[in-house]
């Protein structure tokens, strides 16, 4: 036997051991690249924001009383639902000569909200809830209030604080004033008599 020839039981030894340290590098290099692999997989998928900001969004209007708004969150924008009351649908009658807009002409709203009280059911107004002028968010202002940038003759509906812009209670701007056209209403639908869908078109 040569000198440089192993015994057999050597030389098996010696490659048994060179198979399980070449098993477990390999193993480890899998490892390695499939963990690699999933963060640059997942980059590709939407974040759960950037899917929320375009999802449609359900509102529960349950326990919205008359003359109460709640506001959600539809695509970063904040949306309000308004729960009018007899007196709130009645004062938009008779304000058509002072509003840029009485008709809803311009497309700020979905077809079936072109009407006087710009929504789908008379009593529940939807609204983006950003002035038209600048993005400034408009405050409500009920009917006789004592805010004296909306007059003595205020019949209720919204008021932006940054430059002054009025709104009756559909959202309808008045004339001679910065916004140039009246607030947005949403796609929106009814599921039920208490749940709405905003970012969905539907009149059911």
């Amino acid at each position: 036997m040569s000198d440089h020839t192993l015994p057999l039981v050597e030389a098996a030894g010696i490659d048994t051991q060179r198979r399980t340290w070449l098993i477990a590098t390999g193993a480890a290099g899998g490892a390695a690249a499939i963990a690699t692999a999933v963060p640059f997989v997942a980059s590709f998928a939407p974040s759960e924001r950037a899917k929320a900001l375009g999802a449609a969004v359900e509102v529960d209007i349950s326990d919205l009383t008359p003359g109460a708004m709640k506001t959600v969150e539809w695509r970063g924008k904040p949306v309000w639902v308004v729960r009018r009351t007899a007196e709130m649908l009645a004062a938009l009658q008779g304000q058509d000569a002072h509003l840029a807009d009485p008709q809803s002409a311009k497309d700020q709203q979905p077809e079936y909200a072109r009407n006087a009280a710009r929504s789908v059911r008379p009593e529940v107004f939807v609204a983006v809830g950003i002035c038209t002028h600048l993005g400034c968010s408009p405050s409500t202002v009920p009917a006789g209030s004592a805010n004296p940038s909306v007059g003595a003759d205020w019949q209720g509906g919204f008021f932006c604080p940054c430059h002054g812009s009025t709104f009756d209670g559909a959202g309808r701007v008045f004339k001679n004033k910065p916004a140039p056209t009246n607030l947005e209403v949403p796609p929106h639908r009814y599921l039920s008599d208490t749940r709405i869908v905003i970012g969905e078109d539907g009149v059911a």
